[in-house]
């Protein structure tokens, strides 16, 4: 279900978090619940946690902020245990990408307002959400962020000159890295009402701060049919 209804007081909600506070780990028997920013204090816990072989699912609650190399190491040590994962209340930047890197990904239930910010460096076109995120595309759109300057890649966020299929050109190997803005990126949020949840989705280029009310609204960007969340 979509509506613009609730707009304004969602994305308020959902970008008045406090400050970032370092990544805690609280193990609620097969499910591994990681809160706060993650800025690599607890990659080796966490990667001890999953080599356990006890965890069935990771839920990110409230993890504002993170590197892109930090969120690499933690989508490696999720893909390499094959465990789901989840997200609850607020999930952006680093966080966004190990959610991503479940084997099912997934709101959590509730009362609370979801979100999940995922950066990008530019306003994608419909093209490359189809193909941006969904499987292994996520670490791939991930390695834009991560790979050293002057390492060959291939851009999903370069447009392909004079391709008409939209496919993503490959960036040439002198060309910088980008790295993410805080704020700046794809929104998916889901808000509870009487008669389930709503479901919107939106780009923010970072010039709003906290005022989400500015970022726009995106059509045909369905969380579940562009393979951000598995049913």
């Amino acid at each position: 279900m979509k509506t613009p209804v609730g707009i304004v007081w969602v994305l308020s909600f959902v970008f008045t978090a406090g400050g970032a506070n370092a990544a805690e780990l609280e193990l609620e028997g097969s499910r591994l619940v990681v809160s706060g920013m993650l800025d690599g204090s607890a990659i080796r816990a966490f990667e001890d946690h999953l080599a356990s072989g006890k965890i069935r699912t990771v839920v990110f609650e409230n993890s504002l902020g993170g590197s892109p190399e930090v969120a690499r190491d933690f989508a490696q040590a999720i893909r390499a245990t094959n465990v789901n994962t989840e997200a609850k209340g607020q999930c952006h930047a680093a966080c966004a990408y190990a959610f991503l890197a479940g084997k099912e990904h997934r709101f959590g239930r509730g009362f609370q307002v979801n979100g999940l910010l995922i950066p990008v460096s530019q306003r994608p076109r419909p093209a490359d959400l189809v193909s941006r995120w969904s499987g292994e595309d996520g670490l791939r759109t991930l390695a834009d962020f991560t790979a050293p300057a002057g390492a060959s890649a291939v851009s999903a966020e370069s447009p392909a000159s004079g391709a008409a299929d939209a496919t993503p050109a490959a960036m040439p190997a002198s060309a910088p890295k980008e790295r993410w803005q805080p704020n700046q990126g794809v929104l998916f949020t889901s808000t509870p009402t009487l008669f389930g949840r709503v479901y919107n989705s939106f780009y923010c280029d970072g010039t709003q701060g906290r005022d989400m009310s500015r970022c726009e609204l995106l059509s045909d960007a369905d969380p579940y049919k562009l393979g951000v969340l598995t049913p």
